[in-house]
């Protein structure tokens, strides 16, 4: 500001400026906080250091310029605000305003929060402006990168299937595309050729790779290099038609369609950090530096997404191995099934003459007797349990036919129960039957109840014991 030589600009030495200028500039200079300043008709521009990195490339010629010139590519935004200071003496306040500036060499995408006030001169006139400004780009972008991620880590988390997964991240990406305006996803990996499987792409701006890919195209999409677990950056084929149409911006009507120009191909690792699952390329925003904290964000939102696939892909074997033990169990009782019916014919045919020979009035010899006998016992056995066995098939595969018929209940049940009582007195355990008689029939299938009450008594007994 001092070796600037202020005679050139109609502000004239600043030995000549009026007490009002040179205390307010005063003020600017030694503060710490961003400041600048419009004074005259020609609303000359003043800043102090601190407000330099906001000028950028600027910085060499700013000084003493007019301020419409300074900011011509925001002047649509800016400039009715420092009118209506001017015009009214009242300031203005903007909070986190979307302001696309020209200070690193391209149209950046930034925020700020700042005030424009009046400035008078010595007679009172309002005659300058006074803009202290914070720049909040880093907090507003952090906070849409992390509401993004949220989003995702909240939509694919209920994603069962690869399929649902896709869907849930193209979904995300189309609520919250300012940082990754276009995005493919691959699936494939390093073993098998990489299919398309998520798409959004509303600027087409990259509609040459929507299609399925072979080995042959790595080469130009270096999908072999991000195979390396390395993010690799690509540059995007600009816009078919007029190859100039992404460098067209028209400010007056605050358009700024600046199309994506580079993308990022970040691999997906599968689960546990192993082979390559398939590729995330996602378009950079042209509006944007791409730094340290911008490849964060992308390798954060390709981690999520790997999560996601790893867990539906577990999901699925879950699900496979869940209908190969259905499919087991299935055969198990068509087995069972089978075996009981071929199994009941031979014991049926078996208890028919033994049946008989005990039937027969010859009295037989008592040793013989006593053998039919016991064969028989065993043969109503072993049908019994054959009879168990098929019910437990039919049980299995809901088949199970009920036969319910009116019953006393209470007598039904303490009879079956008493069946134990000279097990329980020869085991010195006592046995009691609390079934008082009900106020109604029930209606039940006698067979199944009386499984039933033995089994649990049976049980009783055992472990009683």
């Amino acid at each position: 500001m001092r070796q600037f030589d202020w005679r050139s600009t109609p502000l004239g030495s600043p030995d000549d400026w009026p007490m009002s200028l040179q205390a307010i500039v005063r003020v600017m200079l030694t503060s710490r906080f961003a400041m600048w300043m419009a004074w005259g008709p020609d609303l000359t521009f003043l800043c102090n250091d601190a407000y330099l990195p906001t000028v950028g490339l600027k910085r060499d010629w700013v000084i003493g310029s007019r301020s419409d010139k300074v900011w011509a590519e925001i002047w649509p935004d800016i400039g009715p605000r420092i009118a209506h200071v001017l015009e009214t003496g009242n300031a203005t306040w903007d909070e986190a305003l979307l302001l696309y500036l020209e200070r690193r060499g391209f149209v950046e995408e930034s925020y700020h929060t700042f005030s424009y006030s009046p400035l008078a001169d010595d007679s009172g006139a309002t005659t300058g402006m006074l803009c202290v400004v914070a720049e909040v780009t880093e907090r507003v972008i952090g906070e849409r990168q992390l509401s993004l991620l949220r989003d995702v880590g909240t939509r694919l988390a209920a994603a069962s299937t690869r399929a649902e997964v896709m869907a849930g991240l193209e979904g995300c990406l189309a609520d919250g595309a300012s940082d990754v305006p276009s995005a493919l996803v691959y699936l494939g990996g390093t073993s098998a050729a990489p299919r398309l499987a998520a798409l959004h792409d509303p600027q087409h701006s990259m509609s040459s790779l929507t299609h399925d890919m072979d080995f042959t195209q790595l080469q130009a999409w270096p999908l072999a290099q991000a195979a390396d677990g390395a993010p690799v950056m690509v540059d995007l084929v600009p816009l078919a038609g007029d190859a100039q149409a992404a460098d067209r911006r028209n400010f007056a009507e605050g358009d700024v369609s600046d199309g994506p120009r580079q993308a990022l191909i970040t691999p997906i690792a599968g689960a546990e950090g192993g082979e390559v699952v398939g590729y995330f390329i996602g378009a950079l925003n042209p509006h944007r530096v791409f730094d340290s904290v911008y490849q964060g964000f992308f390798e954060l939102l390709t981690a999520q997404i790997a999560a996601a696939i790893a867990r539906a892909d577990e999901y699925e074997r879950a699900r496979e191995r869940a209908d190969a033990l259905a499919r087991i169990d299935r055969a198990k009782t068509a087995f069972f099934s089978n075996v009981s019916h071929e199994f009941r014919t031979p014991l049926t045919l078996m208890l028919g003459p033994l049946e008989d020979a005990l039937a027969e009035g010859e009295p037989s010899p008592p040793a013989r007797r006593e053998r039919l006998e016991m064969a028989h016992r065993n043969t109503l056995r072993l049908l019994r349990l054959v009879n168990s066995l098929l019910d437990f098939s039919r049980i299995e595969a809901g088949r199970v036919e009920a036969t319910f018929r009116p019953t006393d209940l209470a007598a039904l049940t303490a009879d079956l129960a008493s069946s134990f009582r000279s097990a329980t007195d020869k085991a010195g355990l006592r046995l009691i039957v609390d079934a008082p008689p009900l106020h109604q029939t029930a209606y039940v299938d006698r067979d199944m109840w009386e499984k039933i009450v033995l089994n649990l008594v049976s049980n009783a007994f055992k472990f009683t014991f």
